[in-house]
Parts: C-alpha cells; sequence; structure tokens
C-alpha cells in the first residue's frame, strides 16, 4: 500500500501567513498533498511542487443549483489556479454547518461529488461527530476518490469500522494531529488507513508525520546466512561503484548479487582505514552484470543505475528504506568470485572486487572481502523466484 501524507492550511488554521508557514513546512517535510481553499491554490503554486487539493465551498445549501456554473468556471480558470482535486464537506454538510438530511439521497454533498469537474479528483471531508456522521462517509466512499475523516470524542473505533467497510473504494484520509497518532491510523486493524491529513503548526510534526509514512511503507526482509564454499580470484572486470544521495549508517548496505534469487549483503563505505577515507554514502557493489534490489521489490542491473534512480538501502536486521542515485562510477577491477550455499542448499554467487574496503556481514562481524574464505557464513536475501525485467515470476529459470 503506498501512504501519503496530507497537510491541513485552509482558513480554519489562520490568516495567509500561517498558511503559508504550514505548506512551506509540509514542502520542505515530502508531504504528498496540502488542503487549503480554493482561492489559495494559485498562491500555493508559486511556493512549490505539490499535489493541491481544495475545499468547494458555497456558504449555504445551493451547492447543487451552482454546480453546473462552477464547472462551466473551472474550464476558464487558469491551469495554476486549478486543484487536484475537489473536496466538498466544508460549510457543508460533512462538517455540520448544515443537519444531514434523514435520507442521504437528499444531500447536498453527495450530490456535488456525483458530479464529475473535468479530470479532477474528488474528496469528500466528514467530521464524525457521531453513528450517522460514520454512516455518512461510508456513503461519501462510493463517489469520492478520498475520503477525508476526522474523528472527535471517538477516534479508533470510527476508523476501524470504516477501514474494515470502505476497503479498495476510495483512499481513507484520517485526521490527526500529530505524528503519533498518524502512527495509530497507519497501523489500525493491522491495514491502516491509506493517508492522514495533519492539522498542525509544528514543523516537526509535519517532518515526524513524514517519516511515519515512510516507515509504514518500507517492507521487512528475512536474511539469512549462506555458508561460504569458495572466495576464487579471477580476472578484471567492469566494476560499479554505487554513489548515494544519502548518508548511510554503519549496519546499512545494498542487497547485490549474480542471481537474482539470493542478494549477498555489501556494507557501504562507512569504515575508516589507513589508505582509504570513509565514503559513507557508497556502496561498491559488484560487477555490471549484477542485480541490485530497489524499494519497489523488484531488482535492476548495476549497469542500468543512473543519477535519479531509486536503490533499496537495508541494515542488517533487514530493516530498508530508499536512496537516490546520484552517481554511478564503473571502472575495470580485479575480480572475487564468491561462491555459496544457502540453508535450502542451493548455489548463490556473485562478483566482488578485490579490495579491503568492499566489506560483507558474516557471523563473526563485518568482513573485508579480502579476508572471507570457505567457511565462514556470509548474510542474504533469498527468494526463491525468477525475475524477468527484474519483476517476480512464477517460472523455472536456471542461473548458473
Amino acid at each position: 500500500m503506498t501512504r501519503s501524507v496530507w497537510v491541513k492550511a485552509d482558513d480554519t488554521v489562520g490568516d495567509w501567513d500561517a498558511r503559508r508557514s504550514r505548506i512551506t513546512a509540509a514542502l520542505e517535510s515530502g508531504v504528498d498533498w496540502v488542503l487549503v481553499d480554493e482561492d489559495d491554490v494559485a498562491r500555493v503554486r508559486e511556493l512549490g511542487d505539490i499535489n493541491v487539493a481544495a475545499f468547494r465551498t458555497d456558504g449555504d445549501v445551493t451547492l447543487v443549483d451552482d454546480i453546473d456554473d462552477a464547472e462551466a468556471d473551472s474550464e476558464e480558470t487558469e491551469p495554476a489556479a486549478r486543484p487536484d482535486a475537489v473536496v466538498v464537506g466544508k460549510e457543508g454538510e460533512g462538517d455540520a454547518t448544515i443537519d444531514l438530511p434523514e435520507d442521504f439521497s437528499g444531500s447536498a454533498d453527495l450530490s456535488t461529488l456525483r458530479r464529475r469537474d473535468g479530470d479532477l479528483a474528488r474528496g469528500a471531508y466528514v467530521r464524525i461527530l457521531g453513528q450517522e456522521y460514520e454512516q455518512f462517509a461510508e456513503t461519501a466512499a462510493d463517489e469520492a476518490d478520498y475520503t477525508i475523516v476526522v474523528g472527535e470524542d471517538w477516534t479508533i473505533i470510527p476508523l476501524e469500522n470504516l477501514i474494515a467497510r470502505i476497503g479498495e473504494e476510495t483512499d481513507l484520509v484520517a485526521g490527526v494531529t500529530n505524528a503519533e497518532e498518524a502512527k495509530t491510523a497507519f497501523e489500525t486493524l493491522e491495514i491502516g488507513a491509506d493517508s492522514v491529513l495533519l492539522d498542525s503548526d509544528d514543523p516537526d510534526q509535519i517532518r515526524e508525520t513524514v517519516e511515519v509514512r515512510d516507515e509504514a511503507e518500507r517492507e521487512s526482509l528475512d536474511l539469512q546466512y549462506a555458508d561460504v564454499l569458495d572466495v576464487e580470484q579471477i580476472g578484471s572486470a567492469d566494476r560499479v561503484c554505487v554513489d548515494t544521495g544519502s548518508l548511510l549508517e554503519h549496519d546499512e548496505g545494498m542487497l547485490v548479487g549474480s542471481m537474482a534469487r539470493g542478494l549477498v549483503f555489501v556494507h557501504a563505505e562507512t569504515a575508516e582505514s589507513p589508505y582509504v577515507a570513509s565514503r559513507p554514502f557508497r556502496v561498491n557493489a559488484g560487477a555490471v552484470h549484477a542485480y541490485v534490489r530497489t524499494p519497489d521489490g523488484g531488482t535492476k542491473y548495476l549497469s542500468e543505475l543512473q543519477s535519479g534512480d531509486e536503490v533499496q538501502i537495508v541494515d542488517t536486521a533487514g530493516n530498508t528504506r530508499e536512496a537516490i542515485v546520484g552517481r554511478v562510477k564503473i571502472e575495470k577491477r580485479p575480480m572475487f568470485r564468491v561462491a555459496l550455499e544457502t540453508e535450502d542448499g542451493d548455489h548463490i554467487e556473485t562478483l566482488l572486487q578485490n579490495a579491503e574496503t568492499i566489506k560483507v556481514p558474516t557471523r563473526d562481524g563485518r568482513t573485508a572481502v579480502t579476508d572471507l574464505e570457505a567457511g565462514d557464513e556470509l548474510l542474504l536475501h533469498y527468494e526463491d523466484t525468477a525475475r524477468h525485467f527484474g519483476e517476480a515470476v512464477e517460472e523455472s529459470i536456471i542461473e548458473k
């Protein structure tokens, strides 16, 4: 599931200076969406590149009657002033400005949702003030691309109910006020909300909520040790160093290998040595033919990587994150062929440069590849699957 973070920045949070402060913090933190009033869309576009959702309000129950005029006006709106999504519910039934009708078929908000406004995505905003509003949100989800629910006295139980009932019909966006609440929303019923709408002026809370989003999206890998069968000096090959735009920790590296089903953990060059300075952004990953694991669970050939690509970073506990490739260095270097046998008796190999700066995790700790020998146990990620253009496929394949 792809998670996202929204930040609320409409006129209820203050004047334009207050709203701009939230929007700027959202841009700097990597937030996915800001939710503003329609009049602010163009000003948000001037601040930076971010998805913009805008409340559509008329201040009374004439929403339905005025929709045709609104659609006509939207066709003439300057592109910079057009949002990526329109949201109904503010100053309407969704926020209880207007009473809910006994029969939802007479709802102005729902009628608005049913009317397409060009290619704009549609959203519903609902404050959960009671069970009837929970039912209203569930009905709105049938029409809305995004269903934003903001709990009042009760937050977890309504969210659990909506997660269980809405399913794949809509992106469920849960209102939160801090990163801790965001974490709870992403973990509720183990499935979690698709997104959160953060209502906070605190830049630290905005940043931490984005970190919670990233952690919720990341996979955790099962790593295992394989027996080293042979470490053989071979000739030279075109070796790839992957320089990322991130500083890697001492227990982090990448998963690389000659065979997609078994990718060997290679540490980043975080360690100092008497002869070479540390390069904590770099992984000396092996020869050009080898695979490297990507954040989507796929693989790429090392030879394919270029600046701007994403690669997966993993630590020795199997925790993952993503990093942007800043530079790829390919040079001819002497190589080792490292042959391994997995717990299941499968034979795995990879090529690594013959150099003391390349370190791999063994049972005995961080070990230079030049000190690796038969009988050691080396950490890797193993999955018994074939790959086609980097995607896992169910087919028989022989790699040797």
